[in-house]
């Protein structure tokens, strides 16, 4: 992965602040991964594999450990009585307050906790400098609403009952001094229950379970898959203010696994084409310009919000552009498309038909076009618009997937035009064709392709 210029720095134990701060990551930019699961289950381990796996100084991991409250003199000497497995045994603020300023890009400082004293270091912290992606990793992680809504994706790690007791005697009493009995002890009294009533529920916010923890490689391959196309994202994202993909979710995953499939029926490539069309469509839909309204509901109160833009229309690039009509006209009732045919050979491009809203120099334009490959054909799109009279700041270019030769070409060309996309491509291979790619999309979707 190709950096653009910012520095990225790992935790590291530090008992003064740096003497120079890092460079600062926009926070839209910032991709915060949620790992939980019950004590021992292999959490820290699907951590380590994940960041050992992207080889690369953009990741930093945080243990909700750190974040343990100190305890009394009172509580230490009934310490076998305390239930360090419940959500009022972390200092919940604190995390929050701690996510918040990793997540605006600032440095922050972690405490150390003491398992042997249960005591956190007076004298010591983690400095925890600003990344990319930002692992949060602890047994209680998804309990906390604020917490768990700072996410972008939450991993459940999921393994036996009996495998994480084994586990946890073995840590407790290596690594914590403690004794065989008073672990048993402390687990059928505090850590069981609240696993069942406290960790197992979370269960259900996860976006993807892993069974067997770290045994599990297919499934950190597929996480590592997704961070990895996350981290080109953002690297595109911070070069072009005006490109914008939207949210990487393990359905949206799914769907592009689906239409990217060669085996995929006819019916199933439209049907789940259509339906990451509809989230391109409405997510681009949203930088439209908007006016404030009030309107009355049926209890008779006043609801302020937002009207629609009025002067709108689409304008697809013919012929796979026309794939993205449906979508947009379930968005937008009684819309205006127009048509453009472009013809391409390798990289030459050519006009050949175009068909506008006569009034098109006064609207706002969506241009419809599911590939973006070398850029040029879209190019020469947007310079008929432009040449027609729309502000290039009223152009919004929705596409499926996109290769990052073609975001340059377009992005560079055009500042102030917005690009949405759903997902950034690997590239272009030597007929420019994108890989991995869709095949010939108009093909696939409109059932004209030799299959």
């Amino acid at each position: 992965m190709e950096s653009s210029g910012a520095h990225f720095y790992r935790w590291h134990p530090s008992s003064s602040s740096p003497s120079s701060s890092p460079t600062e990551i926009p926070s839209s930019n910032i991709f915060i991964i949620g790992v939980s699961g019950g004590t021992a289950s292999g959490k820290t381990t699907v951590c380590d594999m994940i960041i050992q796996q992207l080889q690369d100084h953009r990741v930093v991991l945080v243990n909700q450990d750190s974040f343990y409250r100190g305890l009394t003199n009172d509580e230490c000497k009934r310490v076998h009585e305390y239930n360090f497995d419940h959500p009022d045994a972390f200092d919940t603020e604190q995390l929050v307050e701690t996510l918040i300023k990793l997540k605006s890009g600032q440095s922050v400082q972690v405490p150390i906790y003491d398992f042997k004293l249960h005591q956190r270091a007076s004298d010591r912290h983690r400095q925890v400098n600003a990344s990319d992606v930002i692992i949060m990793e602890g047994i209680l992680v998804f309990h906390e609403q604020r917490v768990r809504d700072m996410m972008n994706m939450k991993i459940f790690v999921d393994a036996d009952p009996d495998v994480r007791l084994g586990r946890r005697i073995k840590r407790d009493t290596v690594d914590r001094g403690r004794d065989v009995h008073s672990v048993l002890e402390q687990y059928a009294k505090f850590v069981k229950p609240a696993f069942d009533d406290f960790i197992l529920p979370t269960k259900k916010y996860a976006d993807i379970i892993i069974p067997r923890g770290g045994d599990n490689h297919v499934a950190i391959d597929l996480i590592v898959q997704h961070i990895r196309t996350k981290l080109g994202q953002h690297n595109l994202c911070k070069i072009y203010p005006n490109l914008n993909v939207i949210q990487s979710t393990f359905q949206t995953r799914g769907m592009h696994t689906l239409i990217r499939d060669k085996e995929i029926s006819k019916h199933d490539f439209v049907f789940y084409s259509d339906r990451l069309i509809r989230l391109v469509v409405e997510h681009g839909l949203g930088y439209l310009p908007f006016t404030e309204k009030q309107v009355t509901t049926p209890t008779g109160s006043i609801y302020i919000g937002v009207d629609f833009c009025k002067k709108l229309c689409g304008v697809s690039v013919i012929r796979s552009g026309e794939s993205m009509e449906n979508a947009l006209r379930a968005c937008c009732k009684g819309i205006k498309i127009g048509k453009i045919l472009i013809h391409r050979d390798r990289d030459e491009t050519q006009l050949i038909y175009e068909k506008l809203p006569k009034d098109i120099s006064e609207r706002h334009v969506l241009l419809m076009d599911p590939v973006l490959g070398t850029g040029n054909s879209a190019s020469q799109a947007i310079e008929l618009l432009i040449k027609k009279g729309v502000p290039e700041s009223r152009i919004i270019f929705l596409n499926l997937v996109s290769a990052p030769e073609g975001i340059h070409c377009v992005c560079k060309l055009f500042p102030q035009l917005k690009v949405v996309t759903s997902e950034i491509e690997e590239g272009l291979n030597d007929k420019f064709r994108v890989i991995p790619g869709l095949g010939e999309f108009g093909d696939r979707y409109f059932g004209t392709d030799d299959s």
